[in-house]
């Protein structure tokens, strides 16, 4: 299993297979349709973006609220599908790689393909497991959302599987 340190470069990213097993620490951020919505309707009225997209990731998840003790609760995927409306213009601002679940359309897989980005696949229905790779996690922006608001959450060998690469290679294509 590969180790990547996070923020993911370009060149790491190019090496990386679809189907390949790989463990992520560093910095991810959530965001789920709500927030999807909201960046795209900043990039249209050209307004500043609430985080740095280059080299980030997206983790499609509305986390849960944290047990005592914990910095977050239960965190597992949402569909990926919901935010293919918005990643094109999102990966055209940087963003270089997004975390969820299920296959993409197939203009997704051509947008990632031409910004050299890749979509991750988290394991679906582990939420609780992956809040334990957790070590801490931020309400960053649009606090009014709840669970679909943006938090910046630093991981430690989050299990996630390269579902689309960098050259389009599809692990949904049949």
């Amino acid at each position: 299993m590969k180790k990547i340190q996070l923020p993911l470069t370009q060149k790491e990213a190019a090496k990386l297979k679809a189907g390949e097993q790989v463990l992520l620490s560093g910095i991810l951020h959530t965001a789920r349709d709500a927030a999807h919505k909201r960046m795209c309707e900043c990039i249209v009225e050209r307004k500043k973006l609430p985080l740095d997209l280059k080299r980030s990731i997206i983790y499609y998840c509305g986390p849960t609220p944290p047990k005592k003790g914990m910095p977050i609760g239960a965190c597992g995927p949402t569909t990926s599908k919901r935010m293919d409306e918005f990643t094109p213009a999102l990966l055209s601002r940087g963003l270089l790689a997004v975390i969820g679940k299920g296959n993409r359309s197939t203009e997704v897989v051509k947008e990632l393909k031409k910004h050299k980005g890749v979509y991750f696949v988290a394991p679906a229905g582990a939420g609780a497991y992956l809040a334990l790779r957790v070590k801490d996690a931020e309400k960053i922006a649009y606090p009014e959302l709840g669970p679909e608001a943006i938090y910046r959450l630093k991981v430690k060998d989050f299990p996630v599987i390269v579902g689309i690469d960098s050259k389009g290679r599809n692990i949904y294509a049949k």
